[in-house]
């Protein structure tokens, strides 16, 4: 009981640094590029996804990080609260109910291939910090 109880401790701790990070993060991107298009969203979906592949690659090799306070607090806290899977479908929604197709279809392309592939570089870049190839 003493560990669940630690483990919630740490996703909480995870969510508010998470959701403060996506926050600002995409409150900073859609300043500067403008809100035509979720870019805020997507950028931190982005990132999200090449951070869950570090991880990943980085868990592979070295139970470290899948054990103890690491996965908890990083992956189901930080990248739980960060990366803004609802937010993604209620913009594209919103585009679509608001008869910009394109830019829906636009937003989940977008989303769908640039997260794998990041998602992909972020454990080809553990395994490449690793000096190993991890499967």
């Amino acid at each position: 009981m003493q560990d669940l109880l630690l483990d919630l401790i740490w996703v909480a701790l995870g969510s508010a640094l998470g959701g403060t990070a996506r926050y600002f993060v995409s409150g900073v991107v859609g300043r500067h590029v403008g809100e035509t298009f979720p870019w805020g969203t997507l950028t931190v979906n982005v990132t999200g996804a090449f951070v869950i592949g570090l991880f990943a690659a980085l868990a592979s090799a070295h139970a470290t990080f899948s054990s103890g306070a690491v996965w908890p607090l990083a992956i189901t806290g930080f990248l739980g609260s960060y990366t803004t899977v609802s937010s993604f479908s209620l913009q594209t929604l919103t585009l679509a109910r608001d008869g910009e197709f394109l830019r829906a279809i636009g937003n989940v392309a977008a989303s769908l291939g640039l997260c794998l592939t990041v998602v992909a570089l972020g454990f080809a870049a553990g395994s490449a910090l690793l000096g190993s190839a991890v499967s």
